[in-house]
């Protein structure tokens, strides 16, 4: 684990604290460029890139949920599974204040409430993961295995 130019971010605190074997992957940022940039400008298959969504149930009950970077999420799919009549993305100000990042920079690690995570089950499936490590134009690789040590996620299948 390189310290010297790895933001502290609460996400990579979270990482260290749980003494996870993590690589820092710094890119240049794009605004609303999402994972295609990130993919673009680390060389990356962009389904390796996994991508940090806050959503809430019909109740307002916030969740996240880690999605493959060259897929989208079904809400409709993900509301059967979690057995909620809806789900709905969050407004980026209310992102904000339940994990602590700006979107764009949003990590499942070290959020400021937390929440429910869901992941797309191929996701466990991958060699390495590329996910937000808190701010944006910054992300960790690691195995999905401490993935699932760190967060104890539950496994969806929610691709559209």
């Amino acid at each position: 684990m390189a310290k010297d130019k790895t933001p502290a971010t609460p996400a990579v605190r979270v990482l260290r604290q749980h003494q996870v074997d993590f690589t820092p992957r710094p890119y240049a940022y794009e605004d609303k460029g999402g994972t295609e940039v990130a993919a673009r400008e680390l060389g990356l298959d962009e389904h390796q890139v996994i991508k940090t969504l806050v959503m809430e149930d019909e109740a307002g009950t916030p969740l996240v949920v880690l999605m493959h970077g060259d897929r989208q999420v079904s809400t409709k799919a993900l509301a059967r599974e979690l057995g909620v009549k809806q789900v709905t993305p969050c407004d980026p100000a209310v992102v904000a204040r339940l994990t602590g990042y700006q979107v764009g920079g949003v990590s499942p690690f070290g959020t400021k409430r937390q929440m429910p995570v869901y992941v797309q089950r191929g996701i466990l499936d991958l060699a390495t993961i590329h996910i937000n490590g808190g701010k944006r134009g910054f992300l960790v690789q690691m195995t999905p295995a401490d993935l699932v040590r760190v967060l104890s996620p539950t496994p969806v299948d929610a691709e559209q």
